[in-house]
């Protein structure tokens, strides 16, 4: 059984503020430690389920926060900035499973720890055929253009409820309860990594049920931007239409070539973000 695995970091327990998960500094190297923990903790989930193989995608900030050698089950570890499938690069239809594991809650939703949807500078919040997404809902976008479950989700309970909107039936690992965008209750992290490999082993064991995102098609991201002048570039990008002063969107029958497009306006948004 092969399973792949997108790491952020918001999601970690015990996380609650960007210099926590930015570095360099010494708070940072305590966080990407927990953060290690709760990833190892998903992949020896998955190896008491049956899991033989892994590949983990890393895909927070500039992407190269975990140690390659300290990862269990000789998982292959995918690293470094301007992956072309971004969060979900390396995903394949010869996976059997997707974990997202330190997941966040969208800007648009009720509050989650650090939300944001992929650039919190330039992009406001995102719809997925009418309904608000966070990064779990776009990332689904790829697992169903490659026939893979999305089956597993950690993070905090928004980022829960968020994920489920469009994975349902998803295992989900609430390791923390956000009271606002910069506060939680967090589990202790010994209680966190024991949850998450609880949950990751369950996710896995019903895998023979597990539905792929339930995501029509074609599909239609509506995406609203923080200021005029983003609108009319992201506009730029081949299908890209404007919907209001500072809404955009974009349809396409093609799952992945959607979230490409999305990527696309994350990019070049983040270079004129000010």
């Amino acid at each position: 059984m092969k399973v792949y695995l997108s790491s952020d970091m918001e999601g970690t327990a015990g996380v609650v503020d960007w210099g926590q998960c930015r570095g360099p500094g010494a708070e940072y190297e305590y966080y990407r430690r927990l953060l290690q923990d709760e990833v190892n903790a998903a992949i020896a989930g998955a190896m008491d389920a049956g899991a033989t193989e892994f590949l983990v995608n890393d895909s927070h900030s500039s992407m190269q926060n975990l140690r390659p050698g300290e990862l269990l089950g000789g998982a292959r570890y995918l690293s470094g900035r301007h992956k072309p499938a971004y969060m979900m690069e390396g995903l394949d239809a010869s996976f059997d499973a997707v974990f997202l594991v330190s997941y966040h809650g969208s800007m648009g939703g009720p509050s989650s720890v650090l939300s944001h949807t992929y650039n919190p500078a330039a992009i406001a919040r995102v719809r997925l055929n009418g309904v608000e997404v966070g990064e779990s809902g776009l990332n689904a976008l790829v697992a169903l253009g490659h026939g893979v479950p999305v089956v597993l989700v950690t993070g905090d309970d928004t980022t829960a409820e968020e994920a489920r909107a469009v994975c349902p039936g998803i295992e989900a690992a609430v390791v923390k309860r956000s009271v606002t965008r910069f506060a939680a209750e967090s589990l202790h992290p010994d209680e966190a990594c024991a949850l998450i490999r609880s949950r990751a082993a369950a996710a896995l064991r019903g895998l023979s049920a597990a539905r792929l995102p339930q995501i029509e098609l074609p599909a239609t991201l509506e995406i609203t931007v923080r200021n005029a002048d983003l609108a009319e570039m992201a506009c730029r990008i081949a299908g890209v239409e404007r919907a209001g002063a500072v809404d955009v969107r974009v349809t396409d029958a093609d799952p992945v070539e959607l979230y490409r497009t999305f990527v696309t306006v994350v990019l070049l948004t983040r270079g004129l973000a000010d």
